[in-house]
Protein backbone atom coordinates (compact mmCIF):
# COMPACT_ATOMS: atom_id res chain seq x y z
CA UNK A 1 0.00 0.00 0.00
CA UNK A 2 2.61 2.41 1.07
CA UNK A 3 4.36 1.90 -2.34
CA UNK A 4 1.46 2.59 -4.12
CA UNK A 5 0.98 5.52 -2.89
CA UNK A 6 4.33 6.93 -3.27
CA UNK A 7 3.88 5.75 -6.74
CA UNK A 8 0.89 7.73 -7.20
CA UNK A 9 2.33 10.67 -6.29
CA UNK A 10 5.33 10.39 -8.02
CA UNK A 11 2.33 10.17 -10.99
CA UNK A 12 1.26 13.03 -10.05
CA UNK A 13 3.96 15.45 -10.28
CA UNK A 14 4.92 15.90 -13.91
CA UNK A 15 0.67 15.83 -14.33
CA UNK A 16 0.72 18.85 -11.71
CA UNK A 17 3.56 20.48 -13.86
CA UNK A 18 2.13 20.01 -17.18
CA UNK A 19 -1.49 21.20 -16.08
CA UNK A 20 0.34 24.43 -14.50
CA UNK A 21 2.72 25.09 -17.33
CA UNK A 22 -0.49 24.53 -20.00
CA UNK A 23 -2.86 27.48 -17.71
CA UNK A 24 0.04 29.40 -17.15
CA UNK A 25 0.56 29.92 -20.60
CA UNK A 26 -3.00 30.20 -21.71
CA UNK A 27 -3.14 33.18 -18.68
CA UNK A 28 -0.06 34.61 -19.50
CA UNK A 29 0.40 34.22 -23.04
CA UNK A 30 -2.42 36.14 -24.12
CA UNK A 31 -1.59 39.77 -25.98
CA UNK A 32 -1.99 42.90 -24.22
CA UNK A 33 -0.31 43.81 -20.97
CA UNK A 34 -2.70 42.83 -17.56
CA UNK A 35 -0.45 45.60 -15.66
CA UNK A 36 -1.41 47.84 -17.77
CA UNK A 37 -5.12 47.08 -17.98
CA UNK A 38 -6.05 47.75 -14.50
CA UNK A 39 -5.56 51.30 -15.19
CA UNK A 40 -8.45 51.56 -17.60
CA UNK A 41 -8.36 54.14 -20.24
CA UNK A 42 -6.01 56.40 -18.32
CA UNK A 43 -2.10 56.10 -19.50
CA UNK A 44 -0.03 55.09 -16.45
CA UNK A 45 2.87 56.47 -15.45
CA UNK A 46 5.83 54.64 -17.56
CA UNK A 47 7.90 54.38 -14.39
CA UNK A 48 5.26 53.37 -12.60
CA UNK A 49 4.30 50.52 -15.28
CA UNK A 50 8.20 49.32 -15.13
CA UNK A 51 8.14 49.15 -11.94
CA UNK A 52 4.90 46.90 -11.85
CA UNK A 53 6.08 44.91 -14.36
CA UNK A 54 9.19 44.23 -12.78
CA UNK A 55 7.27 43.26 -9.53
CA UNK A 56 5.30 40.92 -11.39
CA UNK A 57 8.05 39.43 -13.60
CA UNK A 58 6.53 40.55 -16.62
CA UNK A 59 9.70 41.84 -18.38
CA UNK A 60 11.07 38.47 -18.45
CA UNK A 61 10.70 35.67 -20.76
CA UNK A 62 7.78 33.72 -20.58
CA UNK A 63 9.81 30.49 -19.45
CA UNK A 64 11.50 32.71 -16.73
CA UNK A 65 8.73 33.83 -15.41
CA UNK A 66 6.55 30.53 -15.54
CA UNK A 67 10.18 29.07 -13.19
CA UNK A 68 9.39 31.69 -11.05
CA UNK A 69 5.85 30.87 -10.55
CA UNK A 70 7.04 27.69 -9.62
CA UNK A 71 9.16 28.51 -7.38
CA UNK A 72 6.56 30.07 -5.61
CA UNK A 73 4.22 27.58 -5.14
CA UNK A 74 6.68 24.77 -4.52
CA UNK A 75 7.32 27.16 -1.25
CA UNK A 76 3.69 27.33 -0.54
CA UNK A 77 3.89 31.56 -1.82
CA UNK A 78 1.13 31.77 -4.44
CA UNK A 79 1.79 35.49 -4.72
CA UNK A 80 0.40 38.68 -5.00
CA UNK A 81 -3.05 39.72 -7.26
CA UNK A 82 -2.73 42.67 -9.41
CA UNK A 83 -5.24 44.75 -6.52
CA UNK A 84 -2.73 44.21 -3.88
CA UNK A 85 -3.90 41.19 -2.03
CA UNK A 86 -2.36 38.22 -1.15
CA UNK A 87 -3.42 35.10 -3.55
CA UNK A 88 -3.06 32.94 -0.15
CA UNK A 89 -5.00 35.14 1.93
CA UNK A 90 -7.89 34.75 -0.45
CA UNK A 91 -7.65 31.09 -0.78
CA UNK A 92 -7.58 31.07 2.93
CA UNK A 93 -10.91 33.13 2.80
CA UNK A 94 -13.06 31.01 -0.18
CA UNK A 95 -11.77 27.64 0.37
CA UNK A 96 -13.14 26.63 3.57
CA UNK A 97 -17.03 27.91 1.81
CA UNK A 98 -16.72 26.03 -0.63
CA UNK A 99 -15.50 22.96 0.88
CA UNK A 100 -18.40 23.31 3.42
CA UNK A 101 -20.77 23.16 0.18
CA UNK A 102 -19.07 20.44 -1.88
CA UNK A 103 -18.96 18.17 1.23
CA UNK A 104 -22.67 18.88 2.05
CA UNK A 105 -23.69 18.57 -1.65
CA UNK A 106 -21.66 14.89 -1.61
CA UNK A 107 -23.58 13.51 1.17
CA UNK A 108 -26.54 14.76 0.28
CA UNK A 109 -25.80 13.47 -3.18
CA UNK A 110 -24.39 9.82 -1.79
CA UNK A 111 -27.44 9.41 0.79
CA UNK A 112 -30.10 10.14 -1.39
CA UNK A 113 -28.57 9.02 -4.60
CA UNK A 114 -27.49 5.45 -3.07
CA UNK A 115 -30.85 4.91 -1.15
CA UNK A 116 -33.10 5.38 -4.27
CA UNK A 117 -31.01 3.52 -6.68
CA UNK A 118 -30.53 0.83 -4.64
CA UNK A 119 -34.18 0.47 -3.91
CA UNK A 120 -35.24 0.90 -7.99
CA UNK A 121 -32.22 -1.59 -8.59
CA UNK A 122 -34.14 -3.99 -6.48
CA UNK A 123 -37.24 -3.20 -7.71
CA UNK A 124 -36.51 -3.65 -11.88
CA UNK A 125 -39.49 -2.67 -13.76
CA UNK A 126 -41.59 -1.80 -11.01
CA UNK A 127 -43.55 1.51 -10.62
CA UNK A 128 -40.39 2.79 -8.30
CA UNK A 129 -37.61 2.42 -10.05
CA UNK A 130 -40.11 3.63 -13.69
CA UNK A 131 -40.29 6.36 -11.34
CA UNK A 132 -37.06 7.11 -10.51
CA UNK A 133 -35.79 7.20 -13.83
CA UNK A 134 -38.68 9.51 -15.02
CA UNK A 135 -37.14 11.64 -12.44
CA UNK A 136 -33.44 11.80 -12.42
CA UNK A 137 -33.82 12.17 -16.55
CA UNK A 138 -35.92 15.17 -15.53
CA UNK A 139 -33.02 16.60 -13.07
CA UNK A 140 -30.39 15.76 -15.70
CA UNK A 141 -32.65 17.52 -18.61
CA UNK A 142 -32.62 20.96 -16.97
CA UNK A 143 -29.99 23.25 -16.67
CA UNK A 144 -28.46 24.10 -13.50
CA UNK A 145 -29.28 27.74 -13.38
CA UNK A 146 -33.08 26.95 -13.81
CA UNK A 147 -33.13 24.42 -10.72
CA UNK A 148 -31.23 27.66 -8.94
CA UNK A 149 -33.91 30.13 -9.68
CA UNK A 150 -36.62 27.41 -9.18
CA UNK A 151 -35.18 26.82 -5.33
CA UNK A 152 -34.79 30.19 -4.55
CA UNK A 153 -38.17 30.73 -5.63
CA UNK A 154 -39.76 27.81 -4.20
CA UNK A 155 -37.76 27.19 -1.37
CA UNK A 156 -36.55 30.52 -0.77
CA UNK A 157 -39.35 33.18 -1.66
CA UNK A 158 -42.81 31.22 -1.45
CA UNK A 159 -41.91 28.53 1.54
CA UNK A 160 -39.50 30.34 3.48
CA UNK A 161 -37.63 27.96 4.29
CA UNK A 162 -34.04 28.70 3.32
CA UNK A 163 -32.51 32.26 2.11
CA UNK A 164 -32.27 33.17 -1.10
CA UNK A 165 -29.18 34.82 -1.03
CA UNK A 166 -25.89 33.84 1.03
CA UNK A 167 -23.86 36.80 1.33
CA UNK A 168 -20.59 37.38 3.92
CA UNK A 169 -22.17 34.86 6.35
CA UNK A 170 -21.67 31.51 4.75
CA UNK A 171 -22.37 29.38 7.52
CA UNK A 172 -23.37 25.81 7.18
CA UNK A 173 -27.60 26.69 7.13
CA UNK A 174 -26.78 28.99 4.56
CA UNK A 175 -25.45 27.37 2.40
CA UNK A 176 -28.02 24.39 2.59
CA UNK A 177 -30.20 25.86 -0.41
CA UNK A 178 -27.06 25.91 -2.77
CA UNK A 179 -26.14 22.27 -1.74
CA UNK A 180 -29.33 20.95 -2.16
CA UNK A 181 -29.58 22.63 -5.89
CA UNK A 182 -26.25 21.51 -6.72
CA UNK A 183 -26.92 17.68 -5.60
CA UNK A 184 -29.79 17.73 -7.52
CA UNK A 185 -28.34 16.94 -11.15
CA UNK A 186 -25.62 14.66 -9.06
CA UNK A 187 -28.38 12.77 -7.35
CA UNK A 188 -29.66 12.16 -10.72
CA UNK A 189 -26.65 10.77 -12.07
CA UNK A 190 -25.72 8.94 -8.31
CA UNK A 191 -29.66 7.34 -8.94
CA UNK A 192 -28.96 5.68 -12.42
CA UNK A 193 -25.40 4.39 -11.81
CA UNK A 194 -26.06 2.87 -8.31
CA UNK A 195 -29.62 1.13 -9.97
CA UNK A 196 -27.40 -0.11 -13.03
CA UNK A 197 -24.43 -0.99 -10.70
CA UNK A 198 -27.07 -3.20 -8.21
CA UNK A 199 -29.05 -4.53 -11.29
CA UNK A 200 -25.60 -5.91 -12.58
CA UNK A 201 -24.22 -7.29 -8.89
CA UNK A 202 -27.53 -9.11 -8.45
CA UNK A 203 -26.85 -11.14 -11.41
CA UNK A 204 -23.05 -12.44 -10.50
CA UNK A 205 -22.67 -15.87 -9.31
CA UNK A 206 -21.24 -15.04 -5.62
CA UNK A 207 -24.94 -13.59 -4.60
CA UNK A 208 -26.53 -16.54 -6.05
CA UNK A 209 -24.28 -18.46 -3.97
CA UNK A 210 -25.03 -16.53 -0.76
CA UNK A 211 -28.48 -17.33 -1.40
CA UNK A 212 -27.87 -20.88 -1.79
CA UNK A 213 -25.92 -21.04 1.39
CA UNK A 214 -29.45 -19.82 3.09
CA UNK A 215 -27.89 -16.54 4.30
CA UNK A 216 -31.00 -13.89 4.29
CA UNK A 217 -31.82 -11.16 2.22
CA UNK A 218 -31.01 -8.69 5.20
CA UNK A 219 -27.26 -10.35 4.65
CA UNK A 220 -27.04 -10.45 1.41
CA UNK A 221 -28.16 -7.02 0.00
CA UNK A 222 -25.86 -4.61 2.30
CA UNK A 223 -22.63 -7.24 2.53
CA UNK A 224 -22.60 -8.60 -0.75
CA UNK A 225 -24.65 -6.64 -3.11
CA UNK A 226 -24.53 -2.67 -2.37
CA UNK A 227 -20.59 -2.98 -0.47
CA UNK A 228 -19.68 -4.10 -4.41
CA UNK A 229 -22.30 -2.09 -5.95
CA UNK A 230 -20.65 0.97 -4.46
CA UNK A 231 -17.13 0.88 -6.44
CA UNK A 232 -18.31 2.55 -9.54
CA UNK A 233 -20.61 5.14 -7.32
CA UNK A 234 -17.16 5.89 -5.17
CA UNK A 235 -15.29 6.94 -8.62
CA UNK A 236 -18.34 9.29 -9.47
CA UNK A 237 -18.53 10.56 -6.09
CA UNK A 238 -14.86 11.17 -5.69
CA UNK A 239 -14.90 13.06 -9.16
CA UNK A 240 -17.67 15.03 -8.00
CA UNK A 241 -16.49 16.00 -5.10
CA UNK A 242 -13.19 17.52 -7.10
CA UNK A 243 -15.18 18.83 -9.47
CA UNK A 244 -17.48 20.83 -6.42
CA UNK A 245 -13.91 21.86 -4.80
CA UNK A 246 -12.79 23.66 -7.90
CA UNK A 247 -15.80 25.97 -7.55
CA UNK A 248 -19.36 25.02 -8.26
CA UNK A 249 -19.65 28.78 -10.12
CA UNK A 250 -23.01 29.11 -11.65
CA UNK A 251 -24.31 28.32 -8.34
CA UNK A 252 -22.15 30.52 -6.41
CA UNK A 253 -22.60 33.05 -8.28
CA UNK A 254 -26.55 32.99 -8.24
CA UNK A 255 -26.52 32.22 -4.60
CA UNK A 256 -23.55 34.85 -3.85
CA UNK A 257 -21.50 32.32 -2.16
CA UNK A 258 -18.08 33.96 -1.62
CA UNK A 259 -16.31 30.58 -2.58
CA UNK A 260 -13.60 29.28 -4.72
CA UNK A 261 -15.91 29.75 -8.00
CA UNK A 262 -17.32 33.31 -7.62
CA UNK A 263 -13.71 34.90 -6.66
CA UNK A 264 -12.39 32.51 -9.64
CA UNK A 265 -15.18 34.05 -11.75
CA UNK A 266 -14.45 37.48 -10.34
CA UNK A 267 -10.88 37.35 -10.94
CA UNK A 268 -11.22 36.38 -14.20
CA UNK A 269 -13.52 39.61 -15.10
CA UNK A 270 -11.22 41.83 -13.37
CA UNK A 271 -7.97 40.32 -15.64
CA UNK A 272 -6.39 38.76 -11.96
CA UNK A 273 -4.15 36.90 -13.80
CA UNK A 274 -2.13 35.83 -10.51
CA UNK A 275 -4.90 35.10 -8.80
CA UNK A 276 -6.56 32.96 -11.71
CA UNK A 277 -3.74 30.36 -12.24
CA UNK A 278 -2.86 30.06 -8.53
CA UNK A 279 -6.58 29.45 -8.19
CA UNK A 280 -6.48 26.41 -10.83
CA UNK A 281 -3.26 25.42 -9.90
CA UNK A 282 -4.76 24.75 -5.86
CA UNK A 283 -8.01 22.84 -7.55
CA UNK A 284 -5.63 20.82 -9.77
CA UNK A 285 -3.24 19.78 -6.75
CA UNK A 286 -6.58 18.85 -4.73
CA UNK A 287 -8.50 17.11 -7.47
CA UNK A 288 -5.36 14.57 -8.12
CA UNK A 289 -5.11 14.23 -4.07
CA UNK A 290 -9.15 13.17 -4.03
CA UNK A 291 -8.58 10.83 -6.38
CA UNK A 292 -5.52 8.89 -5.05
CA UNK A 293 -7.64 8.80 -1.93
CA UNK A 294 -10.46 7.26 -4.03
CA UNK A 295 -8.41 4.60 -5.12
CA UNK A 296 -7.16 3.56 -1.73
CA UNK A 297 -11.44 3.48 -0.64
CA UNK A 298 -11.63 0.49 -3.51
CA UNK A 299 -9.95 -1.75 -1.11
CA UNK A 300 -11.90 -1.33 1.36
CA UNK A 301 -15.10 -1.96 -0.46
CA UNK A 302 -13.46 -4.68 -2.35
CA UNK A 303 -10.92 -7.11 -0.54
CA UNK A 304 -10.28 -9.00 -4.11
CA UNK A 305 -8.46 -5.44 -5.02
CA UNK A 306 -4.74 -5.83 -3.86
CA UNK A 307 -2.46 -2.71 -4.46
CA UNK A 308 1.44 -4.89 -5.52
CA UNK A 309 4.32 -3.36 -6.13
Amino acid sequence: MVFYVIRRILQAIPVLIGTTFLIYFLVFAMPGNPVQALFGDKTPNPALLAELEKQYHLNEPFIVQYLYYLRDVVTGNFGVSFSGQSVNDVLARTFPVTARLALMAVVIEMVVGVTIGLVAGLRKGKLFDLSSLVISLLFLSVPIFVICFIGQFFLGFKLGWFRTTVGADASIPNLILPAIVLASSLVAINIRLTRGSVIETLNNDFVRTAYSKGLSRRRVIPVHVLRNSLIPVTTQLGADFGILLVGATVTEGIFNVPGVGNTLYQAIIRGERPTVVSFVTVMVLLYLVVNIIIDLIYAVLDPRIRYVK
